[in-house]
C-alpha cells in the first residue's frame, strides 16, 4: 500500500511539473516590461531605445511574449518594431505614448511602426498622442505639391493574422493608422480623435491589403474616417461612428499607372454625423486603368451630412486637372441599401461617373435622405447604368 501511495504521489508530481512547464513555455506569455529596459515615465525623455530593447527580447522569445508599457506618460522618438518574431507577440500600451514636437524629429513618414510580423496584437486601453498641433501648420499639401512629409502615428506594414483593439489615437500629425500589404487584420474598439480642421489626419488608411475588418470604433478627425486605396480587397467595415471628417472613401483611385484593382468592400451598420461626405467613391480623371467593383453600403444613418451618397470620377482636389480627360477606372456592382437620415446639401445623391467608362450595375434600394433646408433633396446622375428599388427620397436619377 505504501508503495502504491509513493507511486501515485510521484505520478501527481510529474503531472504537476508537466502542466507547469507547459504553461511556462506555451500558454502564459512572457512579460517584457519596458521599465526594466530603462523607460522613464516623465513625458519628456526619449524612450525609443528602451521600447526597442524590450521589443527585441520579446520578439526573440520562443513562445508567447508581451511587451508592456505600463501606466504613465512616455515620450518616444520615431521607432520601428520589426519581425519576424519567434511566436505570437502582444504590444500592450496601458499608458500614454507622446510623439516628439521638435522640428528636427517631425519630418518623417512614420512614428510608431510595425513590419513583417505574424500574430501581433496591439491593445491595452492606452493612447498614442501624436501632438499634431505642433506640426499642422507645415501641412499645406492642398496648395503645395512639395509639402513636407509628416509622420503617420501607427504604421502596420506586412502584418498578418493580427489585430489592434482598445486603443486611442489622438491628434496625429498626419494619418492616424496606416495598414499596408497586410492580410487577415482586425481593428476594433479604437477611438481616433483630431479636430475637424486638422489637415490630412485620415483615421485609417488601407492599401494593398486583404481581409481587413474595422468594427465598433469611433473616428473623429479632419480627413477621411477610413480610406481604402489601391489593392484593397475584402474589406469589412461595421458599427463605425464617423464624424467629424470626410466620410468613408474608396479612393482616390486611378491617379497613376500600375494601381491595383479594388474589390469586395462592405460598409454597414454605421453612422455619419456632420461629415462632408458619407460613403464616397472617388477616382482621378486620368489615363490610368483599373477596376473598382463589388461594393455594398448598407444600413447606414446620415446625420446632417453634406454629400451622403457620392461617386466622383472627376476628383481633382487641387483644381489643375485636364477637363478633356475622363477617368479610366471602371466602377461596377455597387449597392446602396437602407441608407436614411438628413443631408445638409440639396443634392443628397450624386453619382458622377466617367464618360468613357460609365458606372455599371449601380443599385439604389430603399434610400430616404431628407434635406435639412427648405428645398427638397434631389439626386444627380451622369453616365450611370443601374436600377432603383423600394422607397426613394430623393427621387432616383437612375
Amino acid at each position: 500500500m505504501a508503495g502504491f501511495t509513493l507511486c501515485f504521489g510521484g505520478l501527481l508530481l510529474l503531472m504537476f511539473l508537466f502542466l507547469w512547464a507547459s504553461k511556462a513555455e506555451g500558454y502564459g506569455p512572457r512579460l517584457f516590461n519596458v521599465m526594466n529596459y530603462g523607460a522613464v515615465a516623465d513625458g519628456q525623455r526619449d524612450n525609443s531605445q528602451a521600447l526597442l530593447r524590450a521589443w527585441r527580447d520579446g520578439c526573440e522569445w520562443d513562445g508567447k511574449a508581451e511587451v508592456l508599457i505600463p501606466y504613465g506618460t512616455y515620450m518616444s522618438d520615431p521607432v520601428e518594431f520589426s519581425g519576424p518574431c519567434r511566436g505570437p507577440i502582444n504590444f500592450v500600451i496601458r499608458g500614454i505614448l507622446k510623439a516628439p514636437t521638435h522640428n528636427s524629429k517631425i519630418f518623417t513618414t512614420k512614428w510608431i511602426s510595425f513590419q513583417y510580423i505574424d500574430q501581433l496584437t496591439i491593445t491595452g486601453g492606452g493612447t498614442l498622442d501624436g501632438q499634431g498641433a505642433s506640426s499642422w501648420g507645415f501641412n499645406d499639401c492642398n496648395t503645395n505639391s512639395n509639402c513636407p512629409t509628416l509622420p503617420t502615428s501607427l504604421v502596420l506594414d506586412f502584418v498578418t493574422n493580427s489585430r489592434v483593439h482598445h486603443l486611442t489615437s489622438l491628434n496625429s500629425k498626419n494619418t492616424h493608422i496606416s495598414i499596408f500589404a497586410s492580410n487577415n487584420f482586425n481593428v476594433s474598439h479604437v477611438r481616433i480623435s483630431a479636430p475637424d480642421d486638422s489637415p490630412n489626419t485620415d483615421g485609417i488608411k488601407i492599401g494593398t491589403s486583404h481581409r481587413i475588418r474595422v468594427s465598433r470604433s469611433v473616428i473623429e478627425t479632419g480627413d477621411d474616417c477610413i480610406a481604402m486605396l489601391s489593392g484593397s480587397t475584402k474589406i469589412h467595415i461595421s458599427k463605425v461612428y464617423c464624424g467629424p471628417g470626410h466620410g468613408i472613401s474608396i479612393g482616390s483611385l486611378g491617379r497613376s499607372q500600375g494601381e491595383r484593382d479594388v474589390k469586395g468592400i462592405i460598409v454597414k451598420n454605421s453612422t455619419f454625423s456632420r461629415t462632408t461626405n458619407g460613403v464616397r467613391i472617388k477616382t482621378w480623371a486620368s489615363p490610368a486603368s483599373m477596376k473598382a467593383s463589388n461594393f455594398i453600403f448598407q444600413d447606414i444613418v446620415m446625420k446632417d451630412v453634406f454629400n451622403p451618397i457620392t461617386i466622383d470620377q472627376h476628383y481633382c482636389p487641387h483644381g489643375n486637372c485636364n477637363p478633356q480627360i475622363s477617368s479610366n477606372v471602371q466602377i461596377s456592382n455597387v449597392l446602396y441599401k437602407n441608407i436614411v437620415g438628413t443631408s445638409s446639401s440639396m443634392v443628397a445623391v450624386s453619382l458622377v461617373c466617367s464618360q468613357s467608362k460609365p458606372c455599371n450595375n449601380v443599385v439604389l434600394d430603399n434610400i430616404n435622405l431628407v434635406h435639412t433646408g427648405k428645398e427638397a433633396a434631389i439626386s444627380s446622375c451622369y453616365h450611370v447604368n443601374g436600377l432603383s428599388y423600394g422607397h426613394q427620397n430623393p427621387v432616383s436619377c437612375i
